[in-house]
C-alpha cells in the first residue's frame, strides 16, 4: 500500500514509517498539516496515519479535507487524548479509525492493513494466479509449491500484479503503489524490479510485458 504518515515528532514518525516499510508498504512522511495537504494532492494514498495535534494546519482540518474529496483514502487518527468524547469527535470529522498514544506498533500496523482492505475491492486473503501464490500476512511467495524469497519491493510489485487479476498494470501505477516519493520516475526502477522478479519466479515466465501498456501475470 501507499501510506502517508503525518506526525510532528520526527522520532515517532520515522519509527512508524520504518516499521511499515518492513511490511513492504511504500511510506511517505511529513511533519505538519500543510505538507500533508500538499502530498495528498500529489499522490493517491491508501491510508493516512494522521496525528491530530499538528502545526501549520491542524489535524482536524486535514481530516476534513480528506473526507471531503473523492477517493478511497482511509484515515487512522493518532492522538494523546484518549477520552471517549475525543474519539467520537475524531470519528465525526471523517476519520475511519482512532488510536490513542502511546500505542503498540503491532496494533497500528494491523489497523493500517485493515483500513487498506476497505480502500480496495475485496480480495482473497491469499492471492493466486498462474501457479504463483502470495500470502500477504505471512509475507510468503510460492511458485508451483517452491518457496520464492523476495525483497520488500519485489513482494509489493508482485502483490499489485496479482491484485490486477490478469489485467495490465502500468509502470506509473507500480511506482505509485510500491515506491515512496523519493523514487525517480525517469529511471529504470520498475523495469529492474520486474527483471529480478522474473528471474526469481523462474521459467516459464509468468510476468509478461504488454508494450506501451504495462505488466501482467499471465
Amino acid at each position: 500500500m501507499r501510506i502517508l504518515v503525518v506526525e510532528d515528532e520526527p522520532l515517532l514518525a520515522n519509527a512508524v514509517a520504518e516499521g511499515l516499510r518492513a511490511d513492504a508498504h511504500a511510506v511517505d512522511v511529513v511533519h505538519d498539516g500543510g505538507a500533508a495537504l500538499e502530498r495528498l494532492w500529489l499522490h493517491d494514498y491508501d491510508v493516512v496515519v494522521l496525528d491530530r495535534d499538528l502545526p501549520v494546519v491542524h489535524g482536524d482540518d486535514v481530516c476534513r479535507a480528506v473526507a471531503s474529496r473523492e477517493g478511497d483514502v482511509r484515515v487512522l487518527m493518532l492522538t494523546a487524548a484518549a477520552e471517549i468524547d475525543d474519539r467520537v469527535a475524531g470519528l465525526a470529522l471523517g476519520a475511519d479509525d482512532y488510536l490513542p498514544k502511546p500505542f503498540a506498533f503491532r496494533e497500528l500496523a494491523a489497523r493500517v492493513v485493515a483500513l487498506g482492505r476497505r480502500s480496495r475491492p475485496a480480495a482473497p486473503p491469499v492471492l493466486e494466479r498462474a501457479g504463483v501464490r502470495l500470502d500477504p500476512h505471512r509475507r510468503e511467495v510460492y511458485r508451483d509449491g517452491r518457496y520464492v524469497p523476495l525483497s520488500r519491493k519485489e513482494f509489493a510489485v508482485l502483490a499489485e500484479l496479482l491484485r490486477a487479476d490478469g489485467a495490465a498494470v502500468s509502470a506509473e501505477q507500480l511506482l505509485e503503489k510500491a515506491w515512496d516519493e523519493y523514487a525517480d520516475p525517469f529511471t529504470h526502477t520498475v523495469r529492474m524490479a520486474i527483471l529480478k522478479l522474473r528471474r526469481k519466479l523462474g521459467e516459464p515466465a509468468v510476468v509478461l510485458t504488454d508494450p506501451g501498456v504495462g505488466y501482467r501475470i499471465s
